[in-house]
């Protein structure tokens, strides 16, 4: 607490002891929150008083009930906003979430799962972005944990969108459960081990790096899925640039 110039006081240490009943993340989450929410004395300090510490208990217990639906509403708003565009209403349901001591590692895994799923490759830098920002949330810890999450959030809201990789995947599993496990072309099977050779495994097999622009046309699914389209890019941000490639290379 002398990092953030807090001091507790006797009053208020007995207090949040009593009430945690042995519960000491709680306690913490409380001390937190007060720390989050008062302004410093005259003396530059934040004092956390019986005052302050039974108010945030109070915030605690009414503001946000995990088992209740305000919980999963303002979680849901809270994903909604970002997968949206609105980093404003965004920020205010991480707020919401903070301010109640939901964990920074329930928050940052949320925003990592829409980096992934709501941006995707339409900004490729979302998911590395909410993966650091997990990181580093984690390891700070609060109070600074809600600026990084902050930061996170506002970029995964701002960023391009695009769902086509959950679209891919999804249709790439249905296609796997329908068929089942379809011979892999004998060209892409490993011929490494002896006997391979005997079986036809590689044979035939084209390094793309040995062609110009490092491609050449090759079949790679089975040969039953043929001509098949999974990943079908969208029109925004970085996936334009995919889409262009792609044509290009079907082209070639």
């Amino acid at each position: 607490m002398g990092v953030y110039g807090a001091v507790l006081e006797p009053e208020a240490e007995d207090f949040l002891a009593d009430i945690a009943g042995g519960d000491a993340r709680s306690a913490l989450n409380a001390i937190e929150l007060g720390i989050m929410t008062t302004l410093p004395g005259e003396d530059g300090k934040i004092h956390i008083n019986l005052e302050v510490a039974q108010e945030c208990i109070q915030k605690r217990a009414v503001r946000y009930d995990k088992t209740g639906d305000n919980h999963y509403d303002t979680i849901s708003a809270f994903i909604k906003s970002m997968r949206g565009s609105d980093p404003d209403a965004a920020v205010y349901y991480l707020a919401r979430m903070l301010y109640a001591g939901e964990s920074v590692t329930f928050i940052a895994r949320r925003i990592m799962v829409c980096a992934a799923e709501d941006v995707g490759v339409a900004d490729p830098q979302a998911l590395s972005v909410a993966v650091s920002a997990s990181l580093a949330a984690e390891r700070t810890g609060m109070p600074e944990a809600q600026i990084i999450l902050s930061e996170a959030v506002v970029y995964v809201a701002c960023a391009p969108k695009s769902n086509a990789c959950v679209n891919a995947i999804g249709e790439a599993m249905r296609a796997v459960g329908e068929t089942g496990n379809l011979p892999i072309p004998a060209h892409l099977q490993d011929a490494h081990y002896k006997g391979a050779a005997k079986l036809g495994h590689g044979a035939g097999y084209l390094y793309a790096h040995d062609y110009p622009n490092h491609y050449v046309k090759q079949q790679y699914l089975p040969y039953e899925l043929s001509g098949r389209e999974f990943y079908k890019p969208s029109g925004n941000g970085y996936e334009v640039k995919i889409k262009e490639h792609m044509k290009w290379l079907k082209e070639q």
